[in-house]
């Protein structure tokens, strides 16, 4: 008896732990359902990118870059983003579905101006276009605006904080020039994963852009502390000395709720002369989510 308890004892254990994998197997079985679900659903969305393909050669509807439908995207995904899956995720992923996507309708490169730090713009571009889509390194701005200027479809991300290659933004007066169409990253964060603000400069349809902050190039003669500390409490900016005496070249963005005209008269009351302006782009309106990820707000810039 005791050697017939002795051998069962294993073939006992054995029982108790096949039943206890078993809501561990159906839970297993659960998760290989949803992840091949989203493999045949990506691949459901390439045929749809398939057909619109198609239709887009018959009408002939232009740059596959929408912005606008793009923000509508990521503001829809914020809005019922909830659960353990951090945020990060979610959003990146869809970036790159996004951009792939756009890669497959009409292939294109990213050229980064790599003068702000290397290692930001690449997680930058890697976070918001994935490895997919040829990456181009400049070092600095105009080169990678020219890059842009040459192409057919390409697009630029130039670091929006920083100004010291010069007013690369006047490239982009002419009308037959790229202009910004979006300013990353749009989910704006404490601790974003790819936090350097840049702006994003392609050819974009004009009935697919985003409206919501406009991009001005201004020239200004008579410039000071006082005239940017004057503009600097309605609209954010970057100044760099232009050629002319105590002149600046500004890249202004403007919120839909202001005008050009009432930015001009506030540079002109502050002491300054107006000497020129063109509109160089717009973007929308970036999304602010606290550091938990349960609060989200549209900026108002």
């Amino acid at each position: 008896m005791f050697s017939l308890l002795s051998h069962s004892g294993p073939l006992i254990n054995a029982a108790m732990q096949k039943a206890d994998d078993k809501p561990l197997n159906a839970l297993r079985a659960e998760i290989d359902r949803i992840d091949e679900a989203m493999h045949r659903l990506l691949m459901e969305r390439g045929e749809i990118i398939n057909r619109l393909i198609a239709v887009k050669r018959s009408h002939d509807s232009g740059s596959a870059f929408r912005p606008a439908r793009e923000a509508e995207m990521m503001r829809r995904l914020v809005e019922r983003h909830k659960g353990i899956l951090p945020l990060d995720t979610a959003e990146s992923i869809w970036r790159v579905i996004i951009s792939t996507f756009t890669y497959v309708q009409a292939p294109f490169s990213v050229h980064a101006d790599l003068s702000a730090g290397d290692a930001a713009m690449r997680d930058s571009a890697r976070f918001h276009f994935g490895f997919t889509v040829p990456f181009v390194a400049h070092m600095g701005a105009a080169s990678a605006v020219a890059a842009v200027s040459a192409s057919k479809g390409d697009l630029a991300l130039v670091p929006a904080e920083t100004a010291g290659g010069g007013a690369w933004w006047t490239a982009l007066e002419f009308d037959a020039a790229p202009k910004i169409i979006a300013r990353l990253p749009f989910v704006e964060r404490a601790d974003h994963p790819a936090a350097l603000p840049v702006f994003v400069v392609a050819r974009g349809a004009a009935d697919a852009m985003a409206n919501e902050t406009a991009m001005w190039s201004v020239r200004v003669s008579g410039w000071s502390p006082k005239v940017a500390q004057g503009i600097g409490k309605a609209v954010e900016f970057s100044a760099v000395p232009d050629a002319t005496d105590e002149g600046a070249a500004l890249l202004l963005s403007i919120p839909e709720s202001l005008k050009i005209d009432g930015v001009k008269d506030a540079i002109v009351k502050a002491g300054a002369t107006v000497r020129s302006s063109a509109l160089v782009g717009s973007h929308a309106r970036r999304y602010t989510v606290a550091a938990d990820g349960k609060h989200a707000a549209a900026a108002k810039r």
